[in-house]
This record gives structure tokens, C-alpha cells and sequence, in this order.
């Protein structure tokens, strides 16, 4: 098959009319983040948030008119609102800063817009989903993606239908991780079947870009492509799906606790000072959106030489622990800090699966254990009716 190129589609949306501006949708500068990928096309359209139901047929018609291209397998167009009204569709500056953006590759289902303050959700995105879990840390690099998946693994060993879900858009990290390589399918063309390994079902960006391809994504897409991993993917039944957070407390945070009723949430940190303050920020942020949070891992606890077996405190011992007790809330384990986990984590191979009697594997299996507890205690109490966001 013949592939597609970037300027064959941008002849085609020179036919599609803005019915505001009356121009083309090339010339009014709303096509941003334009990307094909072995006949995948996608790109996102600008627009006044307060317009988005109205210009809901004009992206309709849009992902029509590219899907009809001989070449194109999938077409994805998604409405981002960042523009503000005098502004959206005729600002030169804010067409140069996605100019060059990477864009999402998900289907997005007709008749639904995404990605403004005035979009719609429906009533329950992931409806086959039992439970969803968190798993958050304040700063980066304290071992949260290599926690979740362990975590997640240690869940399907009980014998639970498990999803594993990475939300960290700018870093996945999913793909090597679970050793998956490829794309997802899509048998109607609407929705994406997740990837599937060691038993779990498995969607991430890293699924849908090149690995060395950098996401320069504004919020309003970064909210979207969120979005979309989570309504339009074929998750089916699932006892619990484990949401691998990027760190910190900004968009895709406030999304999924708008977006999907957490069942509850798990903080990641080392046990020094410095990574307990930022892990106190993730812990007071899901408290104010009145998700449960179950309560603290601490990663990296200790390091035990594997020639002498003397064991050394790198980075302190115990802090989470202490933490966990200073805010009223349970602490859920200590990981050691060795080399196995990160050599099963680079090659595909986690622990849990790849060593599941090795002391490591017990105490991810061991607090994997311990957030089940939880989440049947809080399904059975209803708290996944929702979180409702509370500003002060």
C-alpha cells in the first residue's frame, strides 16, 4: 500500500470549511501536531473552548475526509481548546508553538469531543473496570514506574484480571518495561485493542510513538490523549486497573480524578527528606480531590551488598514509614534497592515474574496483597462513587 504523506492530507483539509471563520482549516492555522505514522494519520484542531459542541461535525467531517485517503489505515482528529476566543483559529505564534508537536494516535469515537473545559465525559469511561488505582510519587525518580508494575503483576499472581494503564504521557515507559514491542490493533476502527503480556492488558503513549520522540504537548492534548487511553481502549473486565502516574501534581492528576472514579491511591517515595516533602504534596493533592489514599511505599529502602551481604541505608531508612504515621495513613511496604530489579525492569522481564521467589518479588506480591485488602473494603463501602474536586 502506498503511503500517505503530511502534504497530500493538508490538500485534503483545504476542502473543509471552519463555519465560523470561513476559511479553510489549513489557511485559519488550526491544524496542529499534523503526524503519520505506516498510514496512522492524527492531529488536533485549535479551538475557542466555548465552541466545541458547535465545531464537534467540522472535526467529524475532518477525520472523514483524511480517513477516505488512499494510504490511510486510521485517522485520529481531536479538538484541543487552548486558544482563547478573539484568538482561535488566526494566531499565527500560538500555530508555530505545535507547529513541530508530535500528536496523539488514538481513534477517537464519533460524536464525541475531547479535550476542552467543555467537554462532555460519558457517564462511565471504562465501564467493564471494577476498580482503578493510583500509583503517584511527588518528584520523579524514586522507582514509581517500576513500583506500579511489580504492583500490578503481584495482583494478576492472586489470580485478578489486572489492567496497567501509563498515564505519564511525556515519559512512558510501559513498553520496555512489560517487554511489549508493536501497535495496538483495531478490529472496528473506533477503538483500540490493548497490548497484552504476563496476563495483563497494557496501553501507553510509548505504544504510539517512536520511543526517542519527544511529546511537546501543551495541557489541553496531554488531558486528551489521557482521555482517550482510557475511553476509547477496549479494556473489557477488569478487577482492578493500575494507573501508573507521571510525578508531580498538575493536569493529568486533576484529570483522571475528574474523569474516572479512583477506587484509591498509593505514594511512592525513598526515604529521604527531600523526596518525603514532595510525596507529602501528591498525598495532600489526592486528599483534596477526596480520593482514598491507601497509603505509602517506600522504595529503595535499604541496599544489601550481594557479595558481603552487609546491608547499607543509601538513602536513609525508615522516613516513609514515619511519614506514613505522621499523616494518619497506612504504610504499605518497604522494596530494597537492588540490582535484579532494575535489571528485570530494563529487559521486560519484572521481577515478580521473572524471579517470583526472590525476596523482592515477595514484598511487591506482599503489598500487592495489602492494596487488594483495601480496594474490596472500599468497593464494598461504595467509596468509588466519584471524587468531587474541592478548590479553596
Amino acid at each position: 500500500m502506498e503511503q500517505i504523506n503530511i502534504t497530500q492530507i493538508e490538500e485534503a483539509l483545504l476542502n473543509i470549511i471552519d463555519p465560523i471563520s470561513g476559511r479553510d482549516i489549513i489557511s485559519a492555522q488550526m491544524v496542529t501536531g499534523l503526524q503519520t505514522r505506516d498510514g496512522h494519520v492524527a492531529f488536533a484542531l485549535e479551538i475557542d473552548p466555548t465552541k466545541s459542541s458547535e465545531l464537534e461535525p467540522l472535526r467529524k467531517k475532518a477525520e472523514e475526509t483524511v480517513f477516505a485517503l488512499d494510504g490511510v489505515l486510521t485517522a485520529t482528529v481531536v479538538l484541543t481548546a487552548e486558544k482563547k476566543a478573539e484568538t482561535a483559529g488566526h494566531s499565527h505564534d500560538q500555530h508555530n508553538d505545535h507547529n513541530h508537536s508530535p500528536t496523539q494516535n488514538q481513534k477517537t469515537t464519533p460524536g464525541q469531543p475531547v479535550g476542552g473545559p467543555t467537554s462532555a465525559s460519558p457517564p462511565s469511561l471504562m465501564p467493564g473496570v471494577r476498580s482503578i488505582i493510583a500509583v503517584a510519587s511527588g518528584k520523579g525518580g524514586v522507582g514509581k514506574s517500576t513500583t506500579s508494575v511489580n504492583i500490578a503483576l503481584g495482583l494478576a499472581a492472586s489470580g485478578h484480571k489486572v489492567g496497567l494503564l501509563d498515564a505519564d504521557i511525556y515519559g512512558p515507559s510501559m513498553p520496555r518495561m512489560m517487554g511489549i514491542s508493536g501497535r495496538p490493533a483495531s478490529v472496528d476502527g473506533k477503538t483500540l485493542d490493548p497490548m497484552e503480556n504476563f496476563g495483563i492488558k497494557v496501553m501507553s503513549m510509548g505504544f504510539l510513538v517512536e520511543e526517542d520522540t519527544p511529546m511537546i504537548w501543551r495541557g489541553p492534548m496531554v488531558q486528551s490523549a489521557l482521555e482517550q487511553m482510557m475511553r476509547d481502549v477496549n479494556w473489557g473486565d477488569l478487577d482492578v486497573l493500575v494507573v501508573d502516574m507521571p510525578p508531580g501534581t498538575g493536569d493529568i492528576q486533576l484529570t483522571l480524578a475528574q474523569k474516572v472514579p479512583l477506587t484509591g491511591s498509593i505514594i511512592v517515595s525513598t526515604p529521604q527528606d527531600i523526596a518525603l516533602l514532595d510525596a507529602r504534596k501528591g498525598l495532600n493533592m489526592f486528599r483534596k480531590v477526596d480520593v482514598p489514599v491507601f497509603g505509602l511505599v517506600e522504595n529503595m529502602s535499604y541496599y544489601v551488598c550481594p557479595k558481603c551481604g552487609d546491608r547499607a541505608e543509601i538513602f536513609g531508612h525508615g522516613g516513609a514509614r514515619a511519614e506514613a504515621e505522621l499523616m494518619g495513613m497506612d504504610f504499605l511496604g518497604e522494596v530494597p534497592l537492588h540490582i535484579s530489579i532494575r535489571e528485570t525492569s530494563d529487559n521486560g522481564t519484572p521481577i515478580v515474574v521473572s524471579d517470583p521467589n526472590s525476596e523482592h518479588a515477595k514484598a511487591y506480591r506482599s503489598i500487592a496483597d495489602r492494596i487488594w485488602e483495601k480496594i474490596e473494603i472500599n468497593l464494598n463501602a461504595g467509596a468509588n462513587a466519584g471524587p468531587k474536586i474541592v478548590f479553596e
